[in-house]
Formats: structure tokens, C-alpha cells, sequence
């Protein structure tokens, strides 16, 4: 019989139910099968990730993996809720909540840069993890000192996480710049002679930015302008403000 999903992701813990089936021990563990799940999606994407692959990857039959986990979706869950047991995370010390928010920001970029196949894992059920609630308890704390309630201190972490995401979606699947630079090359002379007059506004903002950026876009340099906006449009949090 499969083991619920919540029991999977708290299998570790003290009080979780035993399961398992009598005969030989198993060459893995429950956790094993996960490590390799997520080095898989590291080196080839999401997408590489099925039972079939990683069961050859482990050397083992599917059957063999399914005594593991009860589908691939819930695989992926296993999987996240792992990275975020194992992110690093900068120590709030004595920071400001301004300091702290920058912080919890800064983490969650890192985190997708390393297991960029994150941010294609959109499933609520990643909420009951032991990894994903301890990582939500810490970066509640953020807002520490802020004159916020339960329910908008939730809030508050939700708005910078999401844009957290949005922007690391731009910064982690980004082009090199390299390339672009190129194509504009090729592209300048007679793009000006299909504009002519038209979109002035655009033609001098986009090239006063684009010899700024060395691009139409710089991922890097918007994380940095859309961060410090945040953190300027959550001054009222302040008690002291």
C-alpha cells in the first residue's frame, strides 16, 4: 500500500509511522532515491527526471523505485522540500528587517541558481514539508520588529518570494549577454531605418539603456533596482518610520 505523501516527506521524524516490507534491506533509502532525483534535474532539467531514468540511473527496476515514491509527482515534491532543508542561509545576526528582507532575497536567488529546476515545481503540497516549514518559520523572522500581523507578515513574504521567483526566472534562463551583442550589431542599421521618427521615446531610452546594459535587458541590474524598490515600498513595516 503507498505511503501517504505527508508520511514520505516526514519520514525522518521521530514520530512518523514505520513502513517497508519484510526480507533483505534495500540497497536505498527513501532518501538516496531523492539525492539522485535532484542530481539528475541539476545536470539535465526537470524534464530528465522520470521514474525510468532514474531508475536506471540507480540501477534498479521502476517497481523498485515506485517503493520509494508513489508517482513522479510527488517525487518533485520530495525533491524540493530537500533543497530547501539543505539551502544556505545567511544568518540574520543583528540586521535591520530592511537588511534581513535583502537577505532572504539574496538566498532565494542563490538557491535558484543552483537547482534552477525549481522554479518549474509549482505544487502546494511542498507546503507540508519539514524542509519548506522550517525554511518558512526562518524567513517569517525577517519581519521581525515590523508592526505587521500573522496573517500580513505571511503576506509580506509572500510578495518578496514571488518576485523573487519572477526575477530568477529572467537571471537564471537568461541568454549570455555575448550573444544578443552580435545580433544588435547585425541588427542596429536597419532596425533604425524601420523606426525612422516613430517611438522617439522609445529609440532614446532604449538607447541610452541598451549602451548602459550592453543589451535590451540586464537581468542582473534589475534584480537590483526591483529589490531595493521593494524594500523601499515595505518602509511603513517600520515601527520607527
Amino acid at each position: 500500500m503507498p505511503r501517504p505523501l505527508i508520511d514520505l516527506l516526514w519520514r525522518d521524524h521521530a514520530d512518523a509511522p514505520v513502513g517497508g516490507r519484510r526480507g533483505p534491506r534495500a540497497r536505498y533509502s527513501t532518501g538516496d532515491v531523492v539525492e539522485r532525483a535532484i542530481a539528475l534535474a541539476d545536470e539535465s532539467g526537470l524534464a530528465a527526471v522520470t521514474v525510468r531514468a532514474l531508475a536506471q540511473s540507480l540501477e534498479l527496476t521502476a517497481m523498485s523505485v515506485y517503493t520509494h515514491v508513489n508517482s513522479r509527482d510527488d517525487l518533485l515534491v520530495l525533491m524540493a522540500d530537500r533543497v530547501h532543508a539543505v539551502m544556505p542561509m545567511t544568518p540574520f545576526g543583528r540586521a535591520a528587517w530592511r537588511t534581513r528582507v535583502r537577505r532572504v532575497a539574496d538566498d532565494n536567488l542563490a538557491l535558484y541558481r543552483e537547482h534552477a529546476w525549481l522554479l518549474d515545481v509549482d505544487d502546494p503540497r511542498t507546503a507540508l514539508g519539514p524542509g519548506t516549514i522550517a525554511k518558512y518559520d526562518r524567513e517569517l523572522h525577517a519581519f521581525d520588529g515590523t508592526a505587521l500581523d500573522d496573517v500580513d507578515r505571511d503576506a509580506a513574504l509572500t510578495f518578496v518570494l514571488d518576485w523573487v521567483r519572477s526575477a530568477a526566472r529572467r537571471i537564471v534562463g537568461r541568454a549570455p549577454a555575448d550573444d544578443f551583442e552580435a545580433t544588435w550589431l547585425e541588427s542596429e542599421a536597419s532596425l533604425a531605418g524601420y523606426v525612422g521618427d516613430d517611438f522617439a521615446l522609445a529609440r532614446r531610452v532604449g538607447r541610452a539603456a541598451g549602451e548602459a546594459m550592453g543589451g535590451p535587458y540586464d537581468a542582473e541590474r534589475a534584480w537590483t533596482f526591483g529589490l531595493d524598490r521593494i524594500v523601499t515600498g515595505l518602509g511603513d513595516l517600520d515601527r520607527s518610520d
